[in-house]
């Protein structure tokens, strides 16, 4: 190691690093943010310095959880909204817009699962329980549709902005691990960010997905996970195991910094190589 190494002059290592990938000067707000991949976000944006303001629907973790991240950056409101409520989304969104006076990147992250299939019966067509698919599409759907139309208001004024959304790998592909209602809002939502990309770009405000495969959450209803469906999911995962959410983080800083400047109407799996392994078959 020499001298050069920790060097923090305009041209050293650390100072083009935090360059590329500063968002200290930013507003964030992530949606779904009370646990799972939300809070991952969340956390990584309150370490890089980022103003954060932490939505969910669920109050008692959201307090919790914000004044846990508020230690370590004081820069941290919430907001309790339930994103499949239009005027509820708005409003947030407004109150977060005034309270830092700027929106510039919006986690589009909130979703649900739908309800838990304890056997292959239950994963057939003719099964498919109307109320769940109205409940998961409104959630995953048009819950994010309601965020990113609230995020755009906001944003397209300034010709500025990132709006990153919660997608998925069973939004890319057929996948007989999850349900009907939970592919189809991630496939649908897969093409609005594209739709929206195209829509935005003239106004210079970037809009792209993560797309996780199996991540260690809460989504399937804060039920304990047993080491037998770990099991059944790792098999599925050429890397042999599921994420932990922390490693949600590097791709979010990313999507989040000046570092993808020139990023807009993708998708990023982060899936453990699941998606080469089923377009290998």
């Amino acid at each position: 190691m020499t001298a050069d190494d920790h060097a923090t002059g305009p041209g050293s290592r650390e100072a083009y690093l935090g360059r590329v990938f500063d968002i200290r000067d930013r507003h964030v707000l992530v949606t779904g943010a009370a646990s799972g991949l939300g809070q991952a976000i969340a956390e990584a944006m309150v370490d890089a310095g980022a103003a954060v303001t932490l939505v969910d629907r669920d109050a008692a973790t959201l307090r919790r959880l914000a004044g846990a991240l508020a230690a370590r950056n004081s820069t941290v409101e919430h907001l309790v909204c339930d994103v499949a409520d239009a005027a509820a989304v708005q409003a947030t969104v407004e109150a977060a817009t005034t309270r830092f006076g700027t929106l510039d990147v919006a986690f589009v992250n909130a979703g649900i699962a739908g309800a838990p299939r304890t056997d292959d019966e239950s994963r057939r067509l003719e099964r498919v329980q109307l109320d769940d698919w109205d409940r998961v599409l409104g959630v995953n759907l048009t819950g994010a549709l309601h965020t990113m139309r609230a995020a755009a208001a906001m944003m397209r004024p300034r010709r500025s902005g990132r709006i990153i959304v919660t997608a998925s790998t069973a939004g890319l592909r057929a996948d007989p691990m999850v349900g009907y209602p939970y592919v189809a809002s991630k496939a649908a939502i897969v093409n609005v960010v594209r739709q929206a990309a195209l829509d935005l770009a003239p106004d210079q405000i970037r809009v792209n997905a993560i797309a996780p495969g199996p991540f260690r959450t809460n989504i399937g209803g804060k039920r304990p996970r047993s080491a037998e469906a770990e099991a059944v999911w790792a098999s599925t995962i050429p890397l042999g195991r599921m994420a932990d959410p922390e490693e949600i983080k590097g791709l979010a800083l990313l999507l989040a910094s000046p570092a993808s400047s020139f990023m807009t109407g993708a998708v990023f799996p982060v899936d453990g190589g699941a998606l080469a392994l089923s377009h290998a078959h």
